[in-house]
């Protein structure tokens, strides 16, 4: 259970820092009081990484041997793809996902518009987290651990990486958005997945 922790939260930590569900927390955090957005956005990837793990652990009733193969086959893929788009990445890559949230706080924010009520400001940043985040890198990263590690321990790990990272997007986020370069965590990110392949790799052999 360490172990499967341990890789949820170094896998999703690195991943989501400087992810567009980061800056929509940090875009709606210079616009509207902290605790409802940080509220709606933990609780939005709260309930996507429970809905990951569920999925990964219905591959697990797979036979073990195709499941691992899956495995070591998807990070594989995953580490080379994060790799080359940290390669080919711009400098500033940032500022595109920058204008990316921004693009999807102005079109999806409907409700904000006409009420900054608590209530809906973590309703809108909770579901435009939930939709940002559905189909990305981390959501796979999740379903792929789940599948062939302990499901709770993945489920922590994920969440309490998914925590920190909501929690410095909406305490300091703003102060530190220009100083993050995406191609750097891009590219340490595509290094820790071909690292867990390695480790799959490891255990299936001395499995």
């Amino acid at each position: 259970m360490l172990n499967a922790f341990t890789a949820g939260l170094l896998l999703i930590t690195i991943s989501e820092l400087g992810d567009k569900t980061f800056f929509i927390s940090v875009i709606l955090s210079t616009r509207y009081p902290r605790r409802p957005v940080f509220l709606g956005a933990v609780s939005a990837l709260i309930a996507m990484t429970v809905i990951s793990v569920m999925l990964g652990s219905a591959i697990a009733f797979l036979p073990k041997r195709y499941v691992d193969y899956a495995e070591i086959i998807m990070f594989i893929v995953f580490g080379i793809k994060l790799i080359i788009d940290a390669w080919k990445m711009p400098a500033h890559h940032e500022r595109e996902i920058i204008q990316e949230a921004e693009a999807e706080i102005a079109t999806k924010a409907i409700t904000l518009e006409k009420n900054h009520s608590p209530w809906n400001i973590f309703a809108e940043s909770f579901l435009l987290t939930f939709i940002a985040e559905w189909g990305d890198r981390t959501q796979i990263a999740t379903i792929t651990l789940a599948a062939s590690n302990n499901a709770l321990g993945v489920t922590l790990g994920a969440i309490t990486g998914h925590t920190i990272c909501a929690l410095i997007a909406v305490m300091g986020g703003k102060m530190i958005a220009g100083k993050i370069s995406e191609k750097t965590i891009t590219f340490i990110g595509g290094i820790l997945f071909l690292i867990f392949a390695a480790v799959a790799v490891v255990e299936m052999v001395s499995g």
